[in-house]
């Protein structure tokens, strides 16, 4: 027999190390969507069937829709990705994948092994997106299905023209699928009125609920496109079909993830009860504040004002200094994480949910000017700390603080 293994429990050992967690995702959670993901109950029956409803009208107000096609699922925002790509996609498939960074490019992947038909079109995320070439590629090719990522967190930029850039392929009537990971509830995302098709997010940024959950929201075209599909999709728990079973129709599909649903519900009546206006407002001075901060020490952005991602802030260190030194030190020192991007110098600052609180920007920018000034990069911290206090007017930015 193979031998059993002795570790401590994770209370003991990790737990009590506890990181604050300012990178790209996850984030930190309230206190009640923690206590939301502690309860266990059978993911059918009325009581569930009544969360379940709530969790989609509240996610319609989150994507600003009025479609009835919303779903959640067990899986990360790639995983609901995959849904999208899934039911629309199959060999015969002509797709437009737009990129500017990583996950542009993970959606292009995912279609090439449907075994569509995809074209590329990559463009540099700092620039203004080139609709003049876009225009003419559309003008001599028709697509199916059109794929792209409105923050696109590896390079920290934002796409601003996406309504334009949507406009131009619904003139073709391809279906416009769109990465909204991290921007859902910290960016501006307007689903209908921008005639976007398919819209998804996972539950562990913009919405600082759990990891290894998400929502996605089909428009009525792509649901009709969904049905009347002619094949057969590859993964049998995405088939948004069979979806439909649990998450229109209260039956049997799969065992539900009953303790992300409740996490979801929770984080979602938290946006709902805050509204987007004031979160996004929130989002946009909170990100402000460190964009200042890191200009105020001396450390360039990763990108100009007009495509700058306030979600995931972007900055590079001089070249003399590691990057791999700086995320140690805040770790090892601070217990502060900032994340790194796929093995660039770029570093990366998380501004989602409830990375936006005073007190984690504070602690965060004391740590990170403590690092800088041991790793020989000396700085105003006392002058920083009045610049955050200043941004956020001395008030608390969330409710719980």
């Amino acid at each position: 027999m193979i031998p059993a293994n002795t570790f401590p429990a994770l209370g003991n050992s990790f737990f009590p190390q506890e990181t604050l967690l300012m990178g790209a995702g996850p984030v930190p959670q309230p206190p009640s969507v923690k206590q939301a993901n502690t309860h266990i109950a059978s993911h059918l029956g009325q009581r569930m069937n009544e969360v379940v409803e709530q969790l989609k009208a509240m996610a319609r107000y989150a994507f600003q829709t009025t479609t009835p096609w919303v779903f959640g699922l067990s899986g990360p925002g790639s995983a609901a990705a995959e849904m999208a790509i899934g039911n629309l996609v199959h060999r015969r498939s002509r797709v437009l994948a737009i990129s500017s960074g990583h996950f542009g490019l993970r959606m292009c992947e995912m279609a090439r092994r449907h075994q569509a038909k995809v074209v590329l079109f990559e463009f540099d995320g700092r620039e203004a997106f080139p609709l003049d070439r876009l225009r003419a590629l559309l003008e001599q090719q028709v697509f199916d299905v059109v794929t792209l990522v409105h923050g696109e967190t590896s390079s920290t930029t934002l796409n601003p023209d996406l309504p334009e850039i949507a406009a131009l392929c619904k003139k073709q009537r391809a279906l416009v699928v769109v990465d909204t990971v991290c921007t859902l509830g910290t960016t501006e995302v307007l689903m209908d009125n921008w005639q976007l098709d398919v819209v998804f997010c996972g539950g562990q940024k913009g919405l600082s609920s759990i990891p290894g959950v998400s929502l996605i929201a089909f428009s009525n075209e792509a649901w009709e496109r969904v049905v009347q599909r002619t094949f057969t999709p590859t993964q049998w728990c995405y088939d948004a079909l069979l979806a439909k079973e649990f998450w229109h129709h209260h039956r049997y599909h799969y065992t539900a993830p009953v303790n992300g649903i409740f996490a979801l519900h929770e984080a979602l009546r938290l946006l709902n009860e805050e509204t987007l206006p004031l979160r996004i407002q929130r989002h946009r001075q909170s990100s402000q504040g460190v964009q200042k901060v890191l200009l105020q020490f001396g450390l360039t952005l990763a990108a100009p004002l007009p495509t700058r991602l306030d979600a995931v802030v972007g900055f590079q260190l001089p070249v003399w200094l590691s990057s791999v030194a700086l995320i140690d030190h805040l770790l090892s020192q601070h217990q502060v994480e900032i994340s790194a991007s796929f093995g660039s110098p770029l570093l990366r600052i998380g501004q989602m949910g409830e990375q936006c609180r005073t007190a984690n920007v504070l602690r965060l920018v004391t740590a990170l000017g403590e690092s800088l000034d041991a790793l020989g990069h000396p700085v105003d911290l006392v002058g920083a700390l009045k610049t955050v206090s200043a941004q956020y007017g001395h008030r608390e930015l969330l409710q719980y603080d």
